[in-house]
């Protein structure tokens, strides 16, 4: 491997340094929230309840009532959801395609975990706080439910459709004669949506990282959300068309079909004070409802589902950019290239090992002919070290006249120094893609491949006794991790060999590179580090046949030696004669640095 491509691939190292660190979980708490921010958990108070039991609460009028909670449910072929009648909210949500990871049935939202209520302030100085009071059900079919409460002649009436094979749950609520019951201060219905977001996938560490609030204003293309790697709130303007409560691969979204027009919308995300704890975050959201007029409905929606690209642009609304698949020409190669690729082999295959060794092979098959360059540009790197090395013999260490002569050959031999370095940042976009799509496929949760029992987390041969943990790698060995550190070696111990370029620190830094990246993957997908296995392996294949087949290095000398008798003339570029003009007035010689003597 010439010098040039050598820099290529240190220059991909420092970018993925770069970009491990900046997705790198760098947890800061904050100080303790004060209690009445905190969501309930599943140690309730006696406000609360539980299934299958009378309850006795206190409503927002001081009066008490015994509550007997009643469940109705709508089911589609993706999704069950349970109401209770306390509160006539939703109240276990089962995706029925997927499982957890310990293979029961995947609850997105369990008893209790889910706190939806409108606060509703009135003239005589109570409150109508709907998670206190019973809904009467007032209209139930196959697919659709309505719950009802009234008080002194102001309704609300909250109702539910789950439309066939979809993620979707239409919702509206209807505020009726409530004009003249309100607030004349506070003629709003203000929304409490909190979730303790609970452990879906092979640790509650590995999903908080990527488990945060996030949110689209109707005017912007873009979305936006709150920090993924410590607590974090915001106060958001007017006109946000949905917020997203998103997990590792799935969330629960609340959109509105016609925005939350109010200002002041506040949304919070906090992480356990233990980490040891099984739930991964507490994520809320307080929103606003005008209701002034007589009668108000808002019509919203609820999506709870997977984090499934094609499913979620099916929504119309952005919700897929929620999916971390890289920011610039990293998310654009995976949208455009890898995740079409993907999933076309995904209508023909069901071995997932499969699938992505044929996804390995198709990119590298694209990139053969950028990287042939590459190869040749070795080839008459190769070709002309013999002769470089003579130059640095016979210039004894005059850097400069080195340089020159050096440069000199290569126009005569027709060989550009840096030809290896563009196709090496040709395939970095498509590096850098891979290391985010892998890990956020939901296409490859709990798919096994040989040892490893689910190719979106990491794979483990051996754990660590006693929560023993190595710094910078982990508590277990991850085996495909070896195996991509180990024909990275191979790969760079053959180009060495190939080419004599790498010398000192340079060599140094080209082995180093694996050792590191041995670290950093081994708490990733056992998918990607799968897939850098086989690439790596692909190329050395490639090497050794472009070597022996392809480039003919006789002919190829032969064309070289005829190169060099040509006459070259080596032309100044306009920033060389600046340089030299500028060496000229300081009375410095261009060409040796030496100050001029004066005649």
């Amino acid at each position: 491997m010439e010098r040039s491509s050598t820099i290529g691939y240190i220059l991909i190292f420092f970018l993925f340094l770069g970009f491990w660190f900046f997705n790198k979980d760098n947890v800061q708490q904050l100080e303790n929230q004060d209690s009445t921010s905190e969501i309930t958990t599943s140690n309730r108070d006696s406000s609360q309840f539980s299934d299958n039991e009378d309850i006795v609460i206190k409503d927002s009028f001081e009066k008490s009532t015994k509550i007997e909670e009643k469940l109705f449910t709508l089911k589609n072929s993706l999704l069950s959801v349970d109401f209770s009648n306390i509160g006539g909210i939703p109240k276990v949500v089962n995706l029925l395609d997927y499982k957890n990871y310990d293979s029961s049935d995947l609850l997105l939202i369990d008893t209790n975990q889910l706190q939806f209520e409108y606060s509703i302030p009135l003239s005589n100085g109570n409150v109508i706080n709907t998670s206190k009071v019973e809904f009467e059900q007032i209209q139930s079919e196959e697919n659709s439910v309505s719950y009802k409460y009234s008080y002194n002649g102001a309704d609300i009436i909250q109702t539910y459709t789950l439309k066939p094979k979809s993620y979707n749950l239409d919702y509206s609520v209807k505020f009726n004669g409530f004009n003249n019951t309100i607030s004349p201060n506070n003629r709003y219905a203000e929304i409490t949506w909190k979730s303790e977001i609970q452990k879906l996938e092979k640790t509650a560490k590995d999903e908080r990282p990527v488990t945060s609030v996030y949110y689209k204003y109707a005017s912007d293309d873009d979305i936006d959300y709150l920090s993924e790697t410590k607590n974090d709130d915001e106060t958001l303007t007017s006109n946000v068309q949905w917020i997203s409560f998103k997990q590792k691969f799935f969330n629960h979204t609340l959109i509105n079909q016609n925005n939350f027009k109010e200002e002041g919308i506040f949304i919070e995300s906090l992480e356990p004070e233990d980490e040891s704890e099984a739930y991964v975050k507490k994520l809320s959201a307080k929103l606003f409802i005008p209701i002034e007029t007589n009668d108000v409905v808002e019509s919203m929606a609820w999506y709870f589902g997977p984090n499934h690209y094609p499913t979620l642009k099916d929504q119309n609304i952005g919700l897929q950019k929620i999916i971390p698949l890289g920011w610039g020409i990293f998310g654009w190669v995976n949208k455009g290239l890898v995740i079409p690729i993907f999933n076309w082999l995904n209508n023909y295959f069901s071995n997932y090992g499969l699938i992505i060794l044929l996804l390995t092979l198709i990119i590298k098959l694209g990139l053969f002919f950028p990287m042939y360059k590459v190869y040749k540009s070795s080839a008459k790197m190769r070709i002309l070290k013999p002769e470089l090395d003579e130059i640095k013999e016979r210039t004894k260490g005059d850097a400069q006249k080195a340089q020159q002569e050096q440069m000199k050959l290569y126009k005569q031999a027709g060989v550009s120094p840096l030809g290896g370095c563009l196709p090496q940042l040709i395939q970095m976009p498509i590096l850098f893609a891979m290391f985010r799509f892998f890990p956020a496929s939901i296409e490859l949760r709990q798919k096994e491949l040989w040892w490893a029992d689910d190719l979106s987390s990491y794979d483990s041969i051996f754990d660590f006794p006693n929560g023993f943990e190595i710094p910078f790698y982990g508590d277990h060995v991850s085996l495909f991790t070896l195996m991509m550190t180990v024909v990275t070696i191979l790969f760079t111990y053959m180009n060495s060999q190939n080419s004599g370029q790498m010398v000192g620190p340079m060599k140094t830094v080209m082995y180093v590179m694996p050792i590191m990246f041995l670290g950093f993957f081994n708490n990733y997908a056992a998918a990607l580090s799968f897939y850098y296995f086989l690439s790596t392996c692909i190329t050395i294949v490639q090497n050794v046949v472009i070597r022996k087949f392809v480039i003919d290095e006789d002919k190829l000398h032969q064309q070289i030696q005829e190169s060099k008798k040509k006459k070259v003339v080596m032309k100044k570029s306009n920033l060389q004669k600046r340089l030299e003009n500028m060496a000229k007035k300081r009375g410095v010689d261009p060409y040796t640095g030496k100050a001029n003597k004066k005649k």
